[in-house]
């Protein structure tokens, strides 16, 4: 019987690599471009900046890779569960064929960076299958349309997992890697300040907590912006987290797989271990407990000899239409640029972003910015989730007014007790809190008071 109470949560990648430290900011500074936000997106950002001869720093709360980074399952695709079809009735067929060229062109991008540069860090090329046990009309329809789309995409009932499926979608030409050993070379060369928060941002300068830095440029890739006018990006997406274990005595499989029907599990090999996923929820569901277990309950009964090795958990923001936030903060900032909303997808939108922004800031046209725009309208289809985080947020702002000691400091919606992770997680926006108050997750940008200890009945 597997025993989850043991297991520390850290992810593979962690602990496999060490990042060297950086020093905070030593008072105020200037320089071309600032990104607040040392994650992959700011991370590949500073790089492509730097390669075309630009003066940019990077500014991080915490580490580099501290954030949902670390946590990924490092998958570099363009499929993105069950959206070409959907997207295609949303925004028309020419739309969407920027979305699946974007992502495929990613793919492409890590492959050559990572061969150009001789990057250890596993890359490996191989496919992506959606799968469902369920039904197969719905993925059928999926296959003909990202192959409509330009994708390598075809619709099979054959897979290597160890159960029946009714039918999946393979899409070829994909890879995975090793997050934090492609990090620790890119950014080497970079400017990065670690242990430096940015508090505000006027105009173009950004207070941090040791010094204020002065930028032509201002780069948003804090995972889910901390400014919350203009934008109104609270308004217009929510988070979800999910949960990943490492597998010692499991099978070893040729290819990545990710369910689409509801509890449905994700598949990788990294290595030596299998990655079982799943157990998703919208961050700060009062039903999130059991994640862990669940994950442990279905690893048993696949893989009766396997051992937990790791097991850790990820933070995904999502917009209403699905397709993520990429490009100028604000029609009020022509210098303030953003990139949130990647859903579970972040390393390839990483990639889409880092060189959408660059080549913004170059002054250099780039075929899909129309599509990520941040001002865009959202699609009428998306009107019933708008609707639903709306409702979401009012409860928990009335919640809140009721529960001083467990409102979020970001917009004081009430937090709600996660005992998969033994935090309290904001239903409205997704800030979470370790049981101290010190802040885990943002849009909130300060802890809980330091002096009063959270307990079952609050912080």
């Amino acid at each position: 019987m597997i025993q989850f109470e043991n297991i520390k949560s850290e992810s593979l990648w962690s602990r496999e690599t060490d990042i060297p430290s950086r020093l905070p900011l030593e008072g105020d500074l200037e320089t071309e471009t600032a990104v607040i936000g040392a994650g992959l997106a700011g991370l590949l950002t500073a790089y492509f900046l730097k390669k075309q001869g630009r003066k940019a720093i990077v500014l991080e709360a915490d580490r580099i890779a501290g954030g949902q980074t670390k946590n990924t399952t490092a998958k570099i695709t363009s499929q993105h569960g069950m959206i070409y079809s959907s997207i295609i009735k949303g925004i028309g067929k020419d739309k969407a064929k920027l979305y699946a060229m974007a992502n495929q062109e990613a793919v492409r991008l890590y492959e050559k960076l990572i061969t150009d540069q001789g990057i250890e860090c596993h890359l490996r090329k191989l496919s992506s299958l959606l799968y469902s046990c369920q039904e197969a009309d719905s993925l059928k329809r999926e296959a003909e349309a990202a192959e409509a789309l330009g994708l390598k995409a075809f619709y099979t009932e054959k897979t290597e997992l160890p159960f029946r499926v009714e039918g999946a979608v393979c899409f070829e030409d994909q890879a995975q890697f090793e997050p934090l050993a492609f990090v620790k070379h890119i950014s080497k060369e970079l400017e990065i300040y670690e242990g430096t928060r940015a508090l505000s941002v006027r105009g173009n300068v950004i207070e941090t907590d040791h010094g204020n830095v002065k930028a032509d440029h201002i780069v948003f890739a804090t995972h889910y912006p901390f400014i919350n006018v203009p934008g109104f990006y609270f308004l217009r997406q929510h988070q979800e987290r999910s949960y990943v274990l490492a597998l010692s005595g499991a099978e070893q499989y040729e290819n990545m797989y990710y369910g689409v029907d509801t509890g449905a599990l994700s598949f990788r090999n990294a290595g030596e271990y299998l990655l079982l996923g799943g157990s998703g929820h919208r961050t700060g569901d009062k039903k999130c407990g059991g994640a862990y277990e669940t994950l442990a309950g279905e690893a048993v009964k696949l893989f009766p000899d396997c051992q937990i090795e790791a097991g850790w958990s990820a933070q995904d923001c999502v917009t209403h239409d699905r397709i993520p936030f990429i490009g100028r903060f604000s029609l009020y900032h022509s210098n303030w640029y953003v990139t949130t909303g990647f859903k579970k997808w972040g390393m390839t939108t990483s990639m889409v972003a880092a060189r959408l922004i660059t080549d913004q800031i170059c002054e250099v046209e780039n075929p899909y910015e129309i599509l990520f725009q941040p001002a865009r309208l959202l699609l009428r289809a998306s009107a019933k989730d708008l609707l639903k985080d709306i409702g979401i947020s009012t409860a928990g702002l009335i919640r809140g007014s009721f529960q001083k000691n467990r409102r979020c400091t970001h917009m004081g919606c009430g937090c709600r007790w996660n005992p998969n992770e033994q935090s309290w997680d904001c239903p409205c926006h997704g800030s979470r809190f370790k049981a101290d108050g010190s802040l885990i997750d943002n849009p909130a940008q300060r802890a809980k008071s330091q002096n009063r200890k959270i307990s079952g009945a609050g912080f």
